[in-house]
């Protein structure tokens, strides 16, 4: 099994060594050790390395909180921090580019150590979410299942026939799909599963909501009532015009 693979930013050179030596104590691989900015997004290109051990202050035109924020949008490999400096104003800069850690020099082997590999493990259940998702986004592309959307439950795609859908429910990170034979919690967005379901069926009604047009059983005041279950749905006031605009009133 391949090491890992950490490359180095720090433009001290004592102190570049001494972390250099460190990581290949710990059983690191080190592709290079890199004193700018510059060079350490050329780096990052090349070596394509598992993580990066970022000093925050380098000399040259780049910072370490731009080359980190370069690094993640091209190539997304995560970042530590790694600084002498922990003034609120620097934190607050570093936090903008999603770092995965942030050591205080001087630092313990044991604290590089732990931090490294709670990093490695948060970035490989991100991306495995994110694998997740794309497969989900990609998978219903046939006319023959235009009425059916793919969900995963309990490591499984199942097929939910689009009619079966009583409304979708945002739960922060999550959607919730609600249907006439259970629900199904996935990673998703709003957006997202807008994009899924057809809009001459589904109309969203909230910021939290979207509801299928033919579930829905009865309007009061500001809320809708579902067909299925009598849930109580707020209608949101920018997407009330939308929404009586697919209803027939007599």
């Amino acid at each position: 099994m391949a090491k890992t693979s950490i490359l180095v930013v720090e433009d001290e050179a004592i102190v570049a060594k001494d972390i250099q030596n460190s990581l290949k104590k710990l059983g690191y691989n080190v592709p290079s050790v890199e004193n700018t900015g510059e060079d350490a997004i050329v780096a990052a290109g090349e070596h394509r390395p598992d993580m990066v051990l970022m000093d925050i202050m380098l000399k040259g035109q780049i910072s370490g909180i731009e080359a980190a924020e370069q690094i993640r949008l091209r190539y997304e490999i995560p970042v530590i921090f790694l600084t002498a400096y922990a003034d609120e104003s620097t934190l607050n800069k570093a936090k903008v580019t999603e770092p995965y850690g942030y050591i205080i020099k001087p630092f313990k082997e044991i604290d590089l150590h732990t931090s490294i590999e709670m990093a490695l493990y948060k970035h490989s259940k991100e991306q495995e979410v994110k694998r997740e998702r794309d497969l989900y986004s990609a998978i219903v592309t046939d006319k023959s299942v235009d009425d059916c959307i793919f969900v995963k439950s309990n490591s499984r795609l199942v097929k939910v026939k689009t009619t079966d859908i009583s409304h979708v429910e945002a739960l922060k990170d999550y959607v919730i799909i609600h249907t006439s034979s259970g629900k199904y919690t996935v990673h998703s967005t709003m957006k997202d599963i807008s994009d899924k379901l057809s809009s001459n069926e589904f109309q969203r009604v909230h910021r939290s909501y979207i509801v299928r047009v033919d579930k829905i059983s009865a309007i009061e005041q500001s809320n809708l009532v579902m067909d299925d279950d009598k849930k109580i749905i707020p209608i949101g006031g920018s997407y009330k015009d939308d929404l009586v605009s697919r209803l027939k009133f007599v």
